[in-house]
């Protein structure tokens, strides 16, 4: 045992968990924990971002693509308020974040003091669990019991806030052994043997796969299920990329802006075993009419989920690799080839064409080309908008955790962050970021951070000056009343980013793609390739808020 301050404990605890890199931004309630960092800078590494939210995003980012816990520091009032957004993008998507606040000293709490917030109060709907250390002698425990938190179960971030006075105050420190999430609880017997029942009985079985198929590291068992019971595979946007593209079984993403075929597999089948995955309103947009003609057998860690949103005749809790190891050690070999066959016919018909035209850029034709110049081994991270449902249609992911989004919140800004993140923890793995114009401005001000850490990720700016997935939903549902969303911002990105210090390119022509593209990809420094995209397009199909598979819109 050793004396030591509470900012030094705070940071051995963290290295005692297996942290490398913390994301963050100095401010005077976090000093005395700066002051530790540095005294551990060549045991741990620290990016400062321009922003506390690009900090809790590029967190998220290392976290997903990792598979380990993201680490977000930011000081107390602002600096912890800024963080808000990236922890609830982390909370809806069930990423381990662990995000460290400091605070006023504990006799200034609750008397309005200079930066003071009660960030534990903000946080507390939007996290698995907070905690306000004000004993120096529970911290390295609360930051030991936070990771077993953020890690156990269905993943999330937990909130560690600690005034300043805890962090310059001294105790003894004990070491102890690293984390180990809590083992999930495995299902009774009596609700695997009716799980198994209702396979047997299925003629039309259809698997819809969601991000815990992702998370919990399942997708090749997934993969080796489907083929056991025969059983089409659809995938939720958070589910992508738990089976490959190529995979004969698989039918692509459901939902509102899914293919024809998952949708009508979902219509048809007789059960839908959903694997790790919530049913939410972008999937089930009327949730009394989803897939009606099936009993629902769910699969999930989180016993809250089951029949939140759709009706589960059939449920088994727990962690899903061991349940679908156990469930495909004791099914029969089913066959179920007219359903098979019919879904494979009706998908080899209904693919999603990528028809261009012989002048302009269409950005299909874009996203489909970055796989053969970036290879099978990149990872894809997107904002929010027409490019991120056009990446999840068109990107061909053969890789678990190469799709990076925020798929639950839907948070504009987050990419650039999350790409920095996702390149620190992958430094010889390709990172590209596709994101809008509308997405990119609100925080671009990350690239300053890409250049001076020397991170070089790829960011794809589908430029056509509108905000378009609601200039989208204007045309479509508000009589073409674009409000506000044609802004037309003057911006030169190819200029900015020379600002910057990144490397700026411009694409604007189809014979220049992949030139374009592999260029970006070469030049080994931060790179911002402005993709002029013509206002016009549009993502399709697209099934009404509210609607269902017979209510598909696939063009204007």
């Amino acid at each position: 045992m050793m004396q030591m301050t509470g900012a030094q404990i705070l940071i051995q605890a963290l290295l005692d968990q297996g942290v490398e890199v913390i994301f963050g931004y100095p401010g005077g309630a976090v000093l005395n924990i700066y002051d530790a960092l540095y005294e551990r800078r060549n045991e741990l590494c620290h990016i400062v971002t321009s922003h506390e939210q690009g900090a809790a995003h590029a967190a998220d980012g290392y976290a997903r693509s990792t598979a380990k816990t993201g680490v977000v520091l930011a000081t107390s009032g602002p600096g912890a308020t800024n963080l808000v957004t990236g922890i609830a993008t982390a909370f809806h998507d069930s990423v381990p974040l662990v995000a460290i606040t400091g605070n006023v000293p504990t006799d200034l709490i609750g008397r309005d003091s200079f930066q003071e917030v009660d960030i534990a109060g903000i946080t507390n709907p939007i996290t698995k669990h907070n905690y306000i250390v004000k004993d120096v002698n529970n911290l390295a425990d609360t930051v030991r019991e936070a990771f077993v938190i953020a890690n156990s179960g269905r993943k999330g971030p937990v909130l560690i806030d600690i005034p300043k006075d805890v962090t310059a105050a001294k105790t003894e420190y004990t070491p102890k052994p690293m984390f180990v999430p809590r083992k999930n609880l495995f299902p009774p017997e009596n609700d695997l043997s009716r799980a198994l029942s209702a396979i047997e009985q299925a003629e039309r079985p259809l698997i819809y796969a969601g991000g815990g198929v992702v998370f919990s590291d399942a997708s090749k068992l997934l993969s080796v299920f489907s083929k056991k019971i025969c059983a089409p595979v659809c995938v939720s946007m958070m589910g992508i990329s738990s089976v490959p593209y190529n995979d004969m079984f698989y039918l692509g993403m459901i939902g509102m802006h899914g293919t024809s075929t998952a949708n009508i597999a979902a219509r048809d089948c007789d059960l839908l075993i959903a694997v790790g995955s919530r049913f939410s309103d972008r999937v089930a947009g009327n949730r009394h009419k989803f897939a009606s003609n099936a009993k629902v057998l769910h699969i999930d860690i989180d016993p809250s989920e089951i029949s939140k949103n759709v009706n589960a005749r059939l449920s088994l809790i727990g962690d899903a690799p061991q349940i679908l190891k156990e469930l495909t050690e004791r099914c029969e070999q089913k066959t179920n080839s007219e359903w098979i066959h019919k879904l494979l016919q009706h998908k080899a018909l209904n693919t999603l064409p990528c028809v261009y035209d012989e002048q302009g850029l269409n950005p299909r034709e874009v996203i489909t080309k970055l796989q053969t110049v970036v290879g099978e081994d990149a990872l894809i991270v997107t904002d929010v908008g027409q490019h991120q449902m056009l990446t999840a249609q068109y990107y061909p992911f053969t890789k678990p955790r190469s799709f990076i989004s925020s798929c639950g919140l839907g948070t504009m800004g987050y990419g650039l962050g999350a790409a920095i993140g996702a390149k620190v923890g992958n430094p010889n793995r390709p990172v590209v970021l596709i994101t809008g114009d509308g997405s990119f401005h609100m925080n671009m001000n990350e690239l300053a951070v890409a250049v001076s850490n020397q991170i070089p990720v790829v960011i794809l700016v589908m430029n056509n000056g509108v905000l378009g997935m609601v200039h989208q939903w204007q045309r479509l549902f508000y009589q073409e009343r674009y409000a506000y969303t044609e802004i037309h911002r003057a911006t030169d990105f190819v200029k900015l980013a020379e600002a910057f210090g990144a490397v700026g390119m411009r694409l604007k022509e189809r014979s220049d793609i992949e030139q374009t593209l592999k260029a970006a990809l070469e030049c080994k420094k931060p790179c911002v390739v402005d993709c002029s995209i013509d206002i016009k397009e549009r993502v399709y199909p697209i099934i009404p808020p509210g609607g269902t598979e017979q209510d598909m819109i696939f063009s204007d």
